[in-house]
């Protein structure tokens, strides 16, 4: 009898059999994510497993017409109380299983949309985008990062304070601390044995500036799977934080104290051809090719039209504010951390360029579609990125054309309005994804905040 593959040797739906079946498991678990980039899911029998495996499987299509906190849209065509929610079709995909280490052997599997609903799935989007790539004769590659804060708070005490006066796993302005990581070697190594664990290794772990932030930096991969990672980071350190009694936010900005939370994109293109990189010309201006300048003025020019798919929730524009690591307008430099778009040169392998524009509360999968998609869309065109910035980014006057939408409404409607998007993404994600964030906008605005309150209650 052969050996039960690894979780990572999983390849096909026969090897998906052999290690359920390898492992003794009753169920496994089955998830997909939804147009916020949470993960949705259940536990699956083994038999209806084999089954979906087999044949696919149904999961209400809900998910794909709900927010954060299953509000239903009102405005969205794809699906609604017009359609009735039916099911809609869902692959599994064998490739992505995973061992949750916590739970006994037991198996994780990602899945993705299909049939109609795959024109609005998330992953599914990117997949396309990354299709369209490579028959440009590039194969592409990403590494995501992201800050995140630690709380000493559980989901019951949080909602108690009103999310107001939480502890912070550790106190102070403290970055880089090798006090705070060697105090706290436990969870640290807690962090980076779950990511080997699940395929999300982690190539640096370090505090931030703030009270528990941390910044983790997650190895470079093939861009579907480096998406496969972030997302799986994202969701799996909140469960790890939780199982210890803490709380973890990748909310862009949780306090006007302290600076927002990244979700920085690196990413670099590769010759199919020869396997080479597409970015690197040793001899011209930054090493940059004359791929990488055209990918570079693609993701500037595209950058204001596509903003609501990186910045997706009300407290994204929060954090893009001047002097907070967060750029305000669509610019990039060479090795110049104040702008958008940050050219790393290189070698043959390192080569790249960082989107950074990214937060931490952005839907990986759309995150970096778009900053795949705009770089392709500006290598097709031919297009030219304009001049680099020099010094503080924060400081300087650009054209219009540059500044970056200041609302969620506002870059709803750069998206409707974009062909670029259109032509990247299709008319139906365009349609849903900007329906979206027109019910996000509209559910704040139903909202009487704290600061309101205190500026207007007594004195109006």
């Amino acid at each position: 009898m052969s050996r039960s593959p690894q979780p990572r040797q999983v390849r096909s739906v026969e090897d998906a059999k052999h290690i359920v079946d390898a492992r003794g498991l009753r169920h496994v678990k089955v998830g997909l994510f939804d147009n916020d980039g949470v993960m949705r899911g259940k536990y699956m029998s083994r038999e209806k497993f084999f089954s979906a495996l087999d044949k696919g499987f149904a999961f209400c299509d809900v998910v794909l017409g709900w927010d954060t906190q299953d509000q239903l849209y009102d405005n969205a065509q794809y699906t609604g109380w017009h359609t009735g929610y039916p099911d809609a079709p869902v692959r599994i995909l064998p490739h992505t299983c995973r061992e949750v280490p916590f739970e006994d052997g037991m198996l994780l599997f990602l899945a993705e949309f299909d049939g109609a609903a795959e024109a609005v799935c998330p992953r599914a989007l990117l997949r396309r985008v990354i299709e369209r790539c490579e028959q440009a004769g590039f194969s592409p590659y990403a590494a995501l990062e992201y800050e995140f804060f630690l709380f000493e708070e559980t989901p019951d005490s949080a909602r108690a304070k009103g999310y107001r006066n939480l502890k912070p796993f550790t106190p102070g302005w403290f970055g880089y601390s090798m006090i705070r990581n060697s105090v706290h070697a436990d969870l640290y190594e807690e962090i980076l044995t779950l990511a080997e664990g699940m395929d999300f290794p982690i190539e640096g772990l370090h505090t931030e500036t703030g009270p528990g932030v941390l910044e983790a930096a997650i190895t470079v991969d093939q861009a579907e799977a480096a998406a496969d990672k972030a997302a799986l980071f994202k969701t799996f350190i909140k469960v790890l934080a939780e199982r210890r009694g803490l709380m973890a936010t990748f909310m862009a900005k949780w306090s006007n104290e302290y600076p927002g939370q990244s979700g920085h994109i690196h990413l670099s293109l590769r010759n199919k051809s020869d396997d080479r990189s597409a970015f690197y010309a040793p001899g011209q201006p930054h090493s940059m090719s004359d791929t990488q300048r055209h990918f570079l003025a693609g993701q500037q020019r595209l950058m204001p039209e596509l903003l609501s798919m990186v910045a997706p929730t009300i407290n994204s524009y929060r954090r893009m504010v001047p002097g907070f690591w967060a750029p305000t307008d669509a610019t990039w430099g060479v090795e110049n951390r104040t702008a958008a778009l940050r050219v790393i040169p290189g070698s043959e392998q390192s080569q790249r360029q960082e989107y950074r524009l990214g937060a931490a509360d952005a839907n990986p999968y759309l995150a970096l579609a778009v900053a795949l998609g705009s770089g392709l869309y500006g290598i097709e065109q031919g297009w030219e990125p304009g001049e680099p910035v020099l010094g503080n980014a924060y400081e300087g006057q650009y054209p219009a054309e540059l500044a970056l939408p200041s609302t969620l409404w506002d870059a709803a409607q750069r998206l409707r309005q974009s062909s670029a998007a259109r032509s990247l993404f299709g008319d139906a994600f365009v349609e849903h994804f900007a329906a979206s964030r027109e019910w996000e906008e509209r559910e704040y605005r139903k909202h009487v905040g704290e600061w309101e309150l205190q500026r207007y209650f007594e004195i109006i």
